[in-house]
């Protein structure tokens, strides 16, 4: 049996490393602390203004025991700022855009919330690290999906109508005159309806695998009052679609396919030949190598946690969240027959859009 050379590495990289272990660890309590933050409504009630516990406890209607301990660990990470002696707390302007007030672009609760979801499935990960496999949609509760709804909620919101279609005018007039749209993985429908109301002249569908998906989209349209110009049914696109559709659109949802070559080209059979794909995909470099740091760490976790995952589970490619770089995306829509792929330069650190043309 050969034996193994251990090197003794220097002592001040040893300590420089554990000093990093720690503060990462840190992060993930400090997550922690925001999963609760969001789920039971404290970041709203200390935008209200100041607080120690008695008052944060009376505000969110929970235990101040909990409400102190809660406060001194967002406050040890930055997060909040002790104001006074009688431990008040303050949530500045600056985070409370973050983690306080939905609606606006840079809002990001709903990332805690379906981080939160995910995790319940992680002693299956494990299992399927070992075993190969994974987890399917199924097996993930409704915070990991109503989370990923209120995340991605500002992409449509307030990017793809109000910064994306600007970019593609000659798209953007036809909706004006009247489309048909299929949103293809359209989750629980945010999208469509969002272009529903936008462009009255124009008519939607969303097509998920997902039945539980599909049953929240229709809910969310009918609350929207939408539902007259916006229907959802369950269809594995790469099967093809019912019709002929004018647009179609993927967004965040290639990477996670079972088969994402014939997703693809179900996609282009059921486009009309002069039809638009529009095809959104996360930022991430060709080479993983060059996805580094915060952003692509978040990425490839939350691959793990779901998106590779999930496409395992069903015998599928797994490309993970950082699998369709550009030249992928090329790849896929020249082999699925499409004559043009063309990026359009939305300028967004976290996701690129790309156009493809029969």
């Amino acid at each position: 049996m050969a034996t193994i050379v251990q090197n003794e590495p220097e002592a001040a990289a040893v300590e420089q490393f554990i000093g990093r272990g720690i503060t990462d660890i840190a992060g993930a309590m400090t997550t922690i602390f925001c999963i609760v933050g969001d789920r039971l409504g404290l970041f709203q009630a200390l935008d209200q203004g100041p607080a120690n516990a008695s008052e944060l406890a009376g505000r969110a209607g929970i235990d101040e025991r909990y409400a102190l301990e809660w406060l001194r660990g967002l406050a040890a990470a930055g997060y909040l700022e002790k104001v006074d002696a009688e431990e008040r707390y303050v949530l500045p302007p600056a985070h409370a855009v973050v983690l306080a007030r939905e609606g606006n672009p840079l809002f990001v609760g709903g990332a805690f919330q379906e981080l939160g979801g995910m995790l319940s499935a992680l002693e299956r990960i494990i299992e399927a690290f070992r075993a190969g496999g994974g987890v399917p949609q199924a097996a993930y509760p409704d915070d990991a999906y109503t989370g990923m709804a209120r995340f991605t909620a500002p992409w449509f919101d307030h990017h793809l109508v109000g910064a994306w279609l600007p970019l593609l005018p000659e798209l953007r007039t036809r909706l004006d005159d009247g489309v048909r749209w299929a949103d293809v993985g359209c989750g629980a429908g945010r999208a469509v309806i969002r272009l529903a109301q936008e462009f009255p002249q124009s008519t939607f569908a969303g097509f998920d695998v997902f039945p539980a998906q599909v049953e929240r989209a229709r809910s969310a349209a009918a609350e929207a009052g939408v539902a007259d110009r916006v229907s959802f049914e369950v269809a594995d696109a790469a099967n093809g679609i019912p019709g002929s559709w004018d647009v179609i659109s993927t967004f965040d949802v290639v990477h996670d396919a079972v088969d994402p070559d014939a997703l693809v080209a179900g996609i282009r059979r059921s486009l009309a030949a002069d039809g638009t794909y529009l095809m959104l995909e996360l930022n991430c470099a060709d080479e993983h190598a060059d996805n580094r740091g915060p952003l692509a760490t978040v990425l490839y976790g939350f691959s793990v946690l779901y998106c590779m995952t999930t496409s395992l589970a069903h015998g599928g490619a797994g490309l993970g969240t950082c699998g369709c770089p550009p030249a992928v995306v090329e790849r896929i829509g020249r082999g699925a027959g499409f004559g043009t792929v063309d990026e359009v330069p939305i300028g967004d650190p976290f996701n690129k859009l790309y156009q493809l043309r029969p």
